[in-house]
């Protein structure tokens, strides 16, 4: 079984790519929505908020763990598997596979861009794991963003935060803009809308990717949501991108 786990509703952009490559797969997802964004949190508060996300995940029956927080995957995902060291499980993070997919492009010449979290990009871990392959990118935080996208924020307000990182992405000639916090591409018509001439790149695909060469991926398609506080906008979302499936929800 494969444990998911988030700050909120981010992760259900990687869960649905996953259950496109892999519908078979029996999945357990955890959203942390007493804590959301971790976006804003030190990195000692995100190490502990995400040892009890994997415990969580273990207990339930999970064997192989997708970290889909990027805010996370920076700080202490390579730290909590040595943490968690007695415990026998797989951990995919999510900046590994976004840099393999846009590896090619940024070699070519392309300039990336990185739009995420401030913790993201305090870590440096995207500016390391891109320059591990002689690749310099530029990275802007923008704060608020997270929580007003699963506020339900209009299209106004969520321009309104982050255009003026896009704007500056673009005078440093980013065509290419990552989405760097799993929320970002629930609203990546709106980022779209706003710059229709940037690509802005969802990392999701390339994490399912992953997920399926690496991980066991066979079961019986079973798909369990685990919140630590109910939401209304993510029960909607669920029924969104899950239409035909049956799922359980559990609030802790």
């Amino acid at each position: 079984m494969i444990g998911i786990f988030d700050s909120g509703s981010g992760g259900l952009t990687v869960l649905k790519e996953i259950r496109a490559l892999a519908p078979q797969c029996d999945i357990v997802y955890f959203g942390d929505f007493v804590h959301v964004p971790y976006g804003e949190k030190t990195p000692e508060e995100l190490g502990a908020l995400t040892v009890i996300a994997v415990e969580k995940l273990l207990e339930e029956g999970a064997t192989e763990i997708v970290s889909a927080c990027n805010s996370v995957s920076a700080s202490i995902a390579q730290p909590l598997i040595q943490l968690l060291g007695r415990k026998q499980f797989g951990m995919i993070e999510m900046i590994g596979p976004t840099v393999g997919a846009l590896k090619e492009q940024a070699q070519e010449g392309i300039t990336i861009g990185l739009v995420a979290t401030p913790a993201t990009v305090r870590s440096g871990i995207y500016h390391n794991a891109f320059s591990a392959e002689q690749i310099t990118i530029k990275a802007i935080g923008i704060p608020g963003l997270t929580d007003a996208i699963e506020s339900g924020a209009d299209e106004a307000t969520l321009t309104n935060i982050f255009s003026s990182a896009v704007d500056e992405l673009k005078k440093a000639s980013c065509s290419t803009i990552i989405l760097g916090c799993t929320q970002y591409p629930l609203i990546k018509e709106v980022f779209e809308s706003y710059s229709p001439d940037t690509i802005f790149f969802n990392p999701a695909h390339a994490v399912a990717d992953k997920v399926v060469k690496r991980f066991d991926t066979d079961g019986n398609g079973t798909l369990r949501f685990l919140l630590s506080q109910d939401s209304d906008i993510f029960r909607k979302m669920v029924t969104e991108f899950f239409p035909e499936e049956e799922y359980v929800i559990e609030v802790l």
